[in-house]
């Protein structure tokens, strides 16, 4: 196994980006479906979800594929939420368009803590991963003899 293959634990193969990018997905998928059957809100479930889905996501894949896990909170966050309300059936009968805005609009806005929050730690993660798991050079190997 390449070093560019490797997961945060050194020996460990990684998985592809777009494997812990789905993942991270499933989890605030997960967590936003629970929460909005248990609550009709974003609350703690979700952001267990989805704190450990896009950490996991970070922690797992391989070192090539760190950039989208690293930067994909943002975007986990935009597509589960919506869907997973749309989907569920939580919208308002009445009011149209609106009403629809602000059944969607509401979880996002109040989930921004929680992304900010979790972009940084993944942030911290992958950075630490770039400069820790660089390309062994030819110099730093020894030859076993």
């Amino acid at each position: 196994m390449s070093w560019d293959e490797q997961a945060l634990l050194p020996g460990r193969p990684g998985l592809p980006w777009w494997a812990a990018v789905l993942c991270a997905l499933g989890l605030a998928a997960l967590g936003v479906f629970v929460d909005m059957q248990r609550l009709n809100r974003l609350g703690v479930i979700f952001q267990i979800c989805y704190f450990l889905g896009c950490v996991l996501a970070v922690v797992i894949v391989q070192r090539k594929g760190l950039f989208g896990p690293m930067v994909q909170p943002p975007l986990i966050l935009a597509v589960a939420v919506p869907s997973v309300v749309l989907s569920a059936g939580s919208l308002p009968t009445g009011g149209g368009m609106i009403a629809t805005a602000l059944a969607v609009g509401t979880p996002l806005i109040n989930g921004f803590p929680t992304m900010a929050i979790t972009t940084g730690f993944t942030l911290v993660i992958g950075t630490l991963r770039l400069i820790t798991q660089r390309r062994p050079s030819a110099r730093h190997t020894t030859v076993d003899r």
